[in-house]
């Protein structure tokens, strides 16, 4: 399911067009319709405001001015191999003795 902050690569016409983040999502005064507030992710950056059902935020095909329109959520391909487990870059990083790395929180630092 499309949420907040997620990263969704817009179709036009069955071509990729842009990229863009969902900034937010608030309920229109019509059942199941929302506002998507979205961040274009070009230069210049653009914030446009669509009227979308659930369905056209998840993935279903809606048209503009004639033309159908489909929002693809992109996932993180390292993500994915992450969460089935099958990371080979994390074995290279094990030193011979079977330790893992540290990892070095940066939200710590930037505290210092």
């Amino acid at each position: 399911m499309t949420q907040e902050n997620d990263i969704v690569l817009i179709h036009m016409e069955n071509q990729p067009m842009a990229f863009a983040r969902i900034e937010a999502i608030h309920p229109d005064h019509k059942p199941d319709w929302y506002h998507v507030k979205l961040l274009l992710l070009q230069i210049p950056l653009q914030v446009v405001t669509w009227i979308l059902r659930t369905a056209y935020i998840n993935g279903d095909t809606f048209t503009m001015d004639g033309r159908p329109i489909r929002l693809e959520r992109v996932v993180c391909p390292e993500m994915e191999d992450a969460a089935a487990g099958d990371d080979p870059e994390t074995e290279d990083r094990n030193d011979p003795n079977g330790n893992k790395p540290k990892v070095i929180s940066l939200s710590d630092r930037k505290k210092k």
